[in-house]
């Protein structure tokens, strides 16, 4: 009697650290947008087609994890290459994003420094540059990516936006906590 209770407890103690070394599920983060559906055509009062009154979509995100200091957003278009190399048009760039902020209102305010302490670029400026994807082709893929950080990037803008774009991910490399990806399609009416 006293070995079945000696294999009871090692078979019960063995099954509890088995359980107790099961990871713990994070959800993913979540980006979201209140101007379009996720895959969905961007309206045209977020785009080029409506000139000097296009605005920035509002965009909020969810399930930021744990330790996170900063936030870097960067919408591209990724049907494009600009001179025959990787680089994609780069519609909006925004870093240092306080950690404890998780939306971004409608129409984001130009400048190359936000009142939070936020820096933004695009390839037009110091601001949101909306789609404006030519009518005689193909709807294209506008990615909105947010990144969450376990550090500040507290940079200000290089001379070019391409090397703003390289010099904001290298210094992410290796503290990146955590992403999420929303896209819209777009080009110019006919």
């Amino acid at each position: 009697m006293k070995r079945l209770s000696i294999i009871a407890t090692i078979l019960i103690s063995a099954a509890s650290m088995a359980l107790s070394q099961q990871p713990v599920r994070i959800p993913p983060m979540v980006l979201t947008t209140t101007a379009f559906a996720d895959g969905a055509v961007i309206p045209l009062k977020y785009t080029q087609v409506a000139g000097d009154k296009a605005v920035s979509p509002d965009l909020t995100w969810t399930n930021v994890p744990a330790g996170t200091q900063s936030f870097v957003l960067w919408m591209h278009d990724v049907d494009l290459s600009l001179m025959k190399t990787t680089e994609d048009n780069l519609h909006w760039m925004v870093w240092n994003i306080p950690g404890q902020i998780t939306t971004l209102p409608e129409n984001v305010p130009q400048g190359a420094q936000l009142p939070d302490g936020s820096h933004q670029i695009s390839y037009f400026g110091a601001g949101y540059r909306g789609p404006g994807a030519p009518a005689s082709g193909p709807l294209h893929h506008y990615v909105f990516e947010i990144f969450a950080l376990d550090i500040k990037i507290d940079e200000k803008a290089a001379a070019t936006v391409p090397e703003t774009r390289a010099n904001i991910f290298k210094l992410m490399q290796g503290h990146v906590l955590g992403k999420a990806a929303y896209v819209g399609l777009f080009h110019r009416p006919q």
